[in-house]
């Protein structure tokens, strides 16, 4: 019996410390990105009475129709650039059943927010996070929160991605410079 108790303490262990290590899902992390979603409430970027534009083809793993906003945010005293992505599905569906319907085809709001200097000057300062409609964060499959640093010296995950998009700034959409302020 002993054995076994002491098998699991050490799995969990490991498993806990495992997630401290990663980059991203922190409590500090999720507390970030709970205030930019509050900040995306107010902006009518999420949430009922949403900014409705045309949406576009899209890929895994975003959607297969999106919509893309750019604007700022100013989140715990700082103002930086917000690229707000809502990824619509499923697989088959129209332009038109997402414009008549965004709440019944919207499967995830996915965003990256230019934090302050300091940061994480490798990445730019880009904190990213992934929201289900809810506006509960998405979790990976150990159950550790989208929220942060998500995929920072990974081969998969947000800036495993994002860090081969052209123009070195980790953005795929445009290559224009983001002057929102």
């Amino acid at each position: 019996m002993r054995v076994a108790v002491f098998i699991i303490g050490m799995t969990l262990a490991s498993s806990t410390a495992a997630q401290d290590a990663l980059p991203f899902g922190s409590d500090a992390d999720k507390a970030y990105a709970d205030a930019i979603w509050d900040n995306m409430l107010e902006s009518n970027l999420a949430g009922d009475g949403l900014v409705i534009s045309y949406p576009y083809p899209g890929t895994d793993p975003h959607g297969f129709l999106l919509e893309t906003f750019y604007t700022q945010a100013t989140i715990n005293g700082f103002t930086g650039a917000l690229i707000v992505k809502r990824n619509y599905g499923p697989l088959d569906v129209s332009e038109d059943e997402v414009i008549a319907d965004p709440d019944g085809h919207l499967a995830a709001i996915t965003i990256m927010f230019e934090r302050e200097p300091g940061y994480d000057e490798a990445t730019q300062n880009w904190f990213y996070a992934k929201y289900l409609p809810d506006g509960a964060l998405d979790v990976n499959p150990g159950g550790v929160a989208l929220a942060g640093l998500v995929g920072k010296n990974a081969n998969a995950g947000c800036i495993a991605c994002h860090q081969g998009a052209g123009g070195d700034d980790f953005i795929f959409t445009t290559d224009a410079p983001l002057q929102l302020n």
